[in-house]
């Protein structure tokens, strides 16, 4: 009914770049809040950064002042660009979002994952 395709992960350098996005199709009449998280193995999945439909962000304090979350919402697609990367920041990284569909339901709905790999 929604879908989500990440795309933009990879292998990077320490102190190098990446921009993440997030698009959401199908069935939707609005979306609320979008996000992402990321998960190592071995470990829960943690919040990076989310975005309000309101445009109100929350960053984890791990990334602050390296991250930027942004979204579009003519295209129903979330941003996170990535600066500064450590090898820390290595993890599959997963998006979230929240719709109300054209149907009048409220869903939650995860991406399928994108690695991240900063290593020199």
């Amino acid at each position: 009914q929604v879908q989500l395709v990440e795309s933009g992960g990879g292998l990077v350098q320490p102190g190098g770049s990446l921009r993440l996005s997030c698009a959401a199709s199908g069935s939707i009449f609005t979306t609320n809040a979008m996000g992402w998280y990321r998960q190592v193995p071995g470990k829960e999945r943690e919040l990076v950064a989310v975005i309000t439909g309101g445009g109100r962000t929350k960053y984890a304090d791990s990334v602050k002042g390296r991250f930027t979350i942004s979204r579009d919402n003519a295209k129903n697609t979330v941003y996170l660009q990535m600066n500064g990367l450590k090898p820390e920041d290595t993890a599959a990284y997963y998006c979230n979002v929240r719709v109300v569909t054209t149907q009048a339901r409220s869903l939650e709905v995860w991406g399928q994952g994108t690695l991240v790999t900063v290593s020199s």
